[in-house]
């Protein structure tokens, strides 16, 4: 990546380990909060960078968990208490930030 690059890399993974334990964002929402690129390269900051974030607490649209780190995302979001409608999406109305 380059430099101007790394800008946005530290402003998405700074705006994730915001997010407190039982609560969510979305792709999209940090795509918006960082007012630059789409949910696409947020995805992709994420799995370059995402590791020392709290990532689990990032989420799709739809409310699905990453299925990286061996599918560990449900698990870590329902220890943190997170609610989630059918058993495999997160509900965003009671989950998520803002």
């Amino acid at each position: 990546m380059t430099a101007v690059d790394e800008e946005y890399v530290e402003a998405v993974l700074a705006l994730v380990e915001q997010v407190p334990p039982g609560r969510v964002t979305t792709y999209g929402d940090l795509a918006r909060a960082v007012g630059s690129a789409g949910p696409r390269q947020v995805g992709r900051v994420m799995a370059l960078h995402g590791d020392a974030v709290p990532w689990w607490r990032v989420v799709h649209a739809d409310g699905r968990p990453a299925t990286c780190h061996g599918g560990t995302a449900v698990d870590r979001l329902r220890a943190e208490g997170v609610a989630f409608v059918d058993g495999r999406r997160v509900d965003l109305t009671a989950a998520r930030v803002g």
